[in-house]
This record gives C-alpha cells, structure tokens and sequence, in this order.
C-alpha cells in the first residue's frame, strides 16, 4: 500500500511496468509525487515487467484483471499509467476497469492546469490540453466514421460530429497561438531592451521540486512561491540581482522540467522556456539529495536541447546538501562531466544559505567580465570606421588647403 495526499482526496490506483527504460521506478515515487499534486490519493501499486507492450490494453489480460481487483478492493477513481497510452489503449483500460484512466501525459497536464496563475500560463496549458485533445479526438471517434449517411452515400451523422468537433478545436487552437504570439513578441521586446544594458542575464533551470524557486528567493530575496512539490511555480518570474560594487544580473526562475515531458507542453511554454535560450548563464539545480539525481541531470539537458539552449554555458547548482549525511556523491559530479566538459559546479543549501557566498562570488565575476565586455562593445560602436575615418580626414584636408588657396587669391 502507498500512502500520500490528503485523506478526503479521490483514491487513485499507480501502474507502471518495465519494458527495458534505462531507469526503472519499481516503486514509481515520480508518480506518487505526481498524483499528490494533482489532488489524488495513491491507494494502491502494480509494477510490473514486459518484454512488450501489448497495443490494445499496453499490460497483459491477466495484469489488467489484477489491477481491476485492486482498484475494486481499494474503491479507486480513477487509474494512473507512469507512461504514455494510444487512445485505444487508454479506451479499451477505462472499459476493463470501469474508472477514468490517465496516462502521464494527462496527469502532467492536469497539474499544470491547477498551478497556472497568470494569463500568459493559463493560456499556455490551455494549448496543450487542446493539442493532446485533438490526438484523441481523430481516433476516438472511429467508431462513429463507420456509419453511413445514406443510399450510395459515405458518411453520416457520426462523420458530420468529428469534423465539427475537430474543427472547433482547430479554431480554438489557431485563437490561442495568436493570442500567445503577441504575449511572446512582448517578451521578446522585453529581453531585447534588457540586454540592451551591461547586465548579465541569468536563468534558473533544473528538473522540478529541486529547489530553484527555494534558490531563486534565497539570491534575490523576493518572494516568489515555493513548495515542496512538483511544478509549484509555472510562471516565469524575474528580478535585478545585487551582486556588490555596482554589479547587478537579472536572474530568472523558469517553469521546472521533468522525465517524459509532453511535447505539447515544450511547445507551448516555448515563450516562457525562450528566457533559457536567451540566457548568458544557467544555473542549472539539482537535488543532490534524490537517488535520481543523474538520471535528472541527463532529463534536463536533454529538454535544453530540445528548445535550442544546450550552448548555453552552464553552473551546475547542487542543492539540498543539508539533507546529506556526507558529500555529493561522485557518481553525480561524473554525470555532469560526460554531459559538458568542464562544467562548474557548487555545493550549496538554498534553505539555510550554505554555499551561496562562494556563488554569489563566482556570479560577480561574470557580471564584471559582462560589463567590460559590453564597455568595449560600445567603444567599437563609437569609433569610426577605418575606411570613413580616412575619408573624412581626407575631405577636411581638402577643404583646408582650398581655404589657403582662396586666401592667396587677391583681388585686382
């Protein structure tokens, strides 16, 4: 029996199985924390291992009947798949047991959905939803595409619903990218007119719950939300960084990331995922006390690289040391090392402030460089061409020596 979540929330029951993942969960704790967030109450766990994924009911007949007794005896709402379902798999699941089945992809979904807060991140989850909504509608309409309309006629009334129904989705879709375009040009401008100045752009990334909320406050000392749980903040939140002897950076906090991350969801925070890519600098947090700390560390690189941000230099921020007994394993400073050479790293403990001294340190060096980089980039700006500095230098001899030829000239 697992155990989490509040005791009035509906009961779910947690399934995942093994089919040759570099990094199994038997005891599916992602999912755990992941059901907690949306609400749910985990009741119950079946893990399993297959050597292949059976395409109607993804588990094999006997497991499913084994669930199905689980989710009877435990008097579950709903069922939850640490994987990814066809829209036959997820039918043929939600028919056996006779309760909702959520697959990972709709379970992630559904807790940003509850964590938006602002405009631009409600719209964004909203996008998804719909997006991964059309996936489901095109096949789960089948059914109802087979019925005729008439003598020597194709399609009927149910051919007629589909269209209708994924035309409304289409146009919904198209209003909210429009809408979210303009939010991006916005953010867009923005960024420009701040690396328009002398300061260093920072941005916080790292999988979710590893602290950067924590870091971010603990660096800034505002008061951005933070809690222990997954994806507590989605909305990108930003502040001046006061670094000592007139140096500041703009450090931000970006939406966390995860394993598996729907690729709906990369696609519509891509304004918000723009302030990585834009970024001088990431600091990128780790939980250092989680035994998944390699296997974060090589999900979060891989989403940099899918939004365009693996060139970005990085720091690698090894959070929660206060909840070692020793130091940081070697193991997870080797990761980071096969991933990027000679990346930098610290230790430190963003609830307590051990560490951020020798980061804050490190970050006004950088600030320092940036500044005088950006002293000699305007100097290069204000100094002329050579070839315009001849020219000019040419044409003002010109004129000087017509005006002593003009002097020489006296009139008779």
């Amino acid at each position: 029996m697992v155990s989490g979540g509040s005791p009035g929330a509906p009961c779910a029951v947690l399934v995942g199985a093994d089919v040759g993942q570099d990094h199994p969960d038997p005891q599916l704790q992602e999912l755990t924390e992941l059901a907690v967030s949306a609400g749910l109450r985990p009741a119950g766990l079946s893990f399993s291992r297959r050597r292949h994924i059976d395409p109607a009911l993804y588990l094999g007949s006997g497991k499913v009947a084994q669930i199905k007794e689980q989710v009877l005896e435990a008097q579950a709402g709903c069922v939850l798949f640490d994987a990814s379902l066809s829209p036959v798999q997820q039918r043929n699941l939600e028919r056996e047991f006779g309760v909702p089945v959520w697959d990972r992809t709709a379970l992630i979904l559904e807790i940003f959905a509850r964590r938006a807060r602002s405009g631009e991140g409600k719209l964004q989850v909203e996008l998804a939803r719909l997006r991964h909504a059309a996936t489901r509608l095109v096949r789960g309409w089948t059914h109802l595409e087979r019925q005729q309309g008439g003598i020597g006629l194709r399609g009927g009334p149910g051919e007629k619903q589909i269209e209708l129904d994924r035309r409304m989705l289409e146009d919904k879709i198209k209003q909210l990218q429009l809408r979210l375009r303009k939010l991006q040009r916005q953010r867009s401008t923005q960024r420009r007119s701040r690396r328009r100045g002398s300061q260093l752009q920072v941005s916080i990334v790292g999988y979710t719950n590893a602290g950067k909320s924590t870091l971010f406050n603990a660096l800034t000392h505002a008061r951005a939300y933070a809690a222990d749980q997954l994806f507590a903040t989605l909305d990108t939140t930003t502040r001046r960084l006061w670094l000592g002897e007139g140096l500041t950076a703009v450090l931000s906090d970006t939406v966390g990331f995860i394993r598996d991350l729907p690729h709906s969801l990369v696609e519509a925070f891509k304004a918000t995922l723009d302030e990585a890519v834009e970024a001088d600098l990431l600091l990128h947090v780790v939980d250092a006390s989680n035994p998944q700390a390699e296997q974060q560390i090589e999900q979060v690189q891989q989403v940099l690289r899918e939004i365009g941000a693996e060139q970005v230099p990085q720091i690698l921020i090894y959070n929660k040391i206060d909840m070692l007994d020793g130091p940081v394993p070697p193991t997870r400073r080797q990761v980071a090392g096969r991933l990027r050479a000679s990346i930098a790293s610290f230790d430190v403990s963003a609830l307590s402030g051990l560490g951020l001294d020798a980061l804050r340190e490190r970050l006004g060096e950088l600030a320092h460089d940036r500044l005088l980089a950006s002293d000699a980039e305007s100097e290069t700006r204000a100094e002329p061409a050579p070839g315009l500095a001849a020219q000019a230098a040419a044409s003002a001899g010109s004129a000087e020596a017509a005006d002593r030829q003009a002097d020489s000239v006296h009139p008779v």
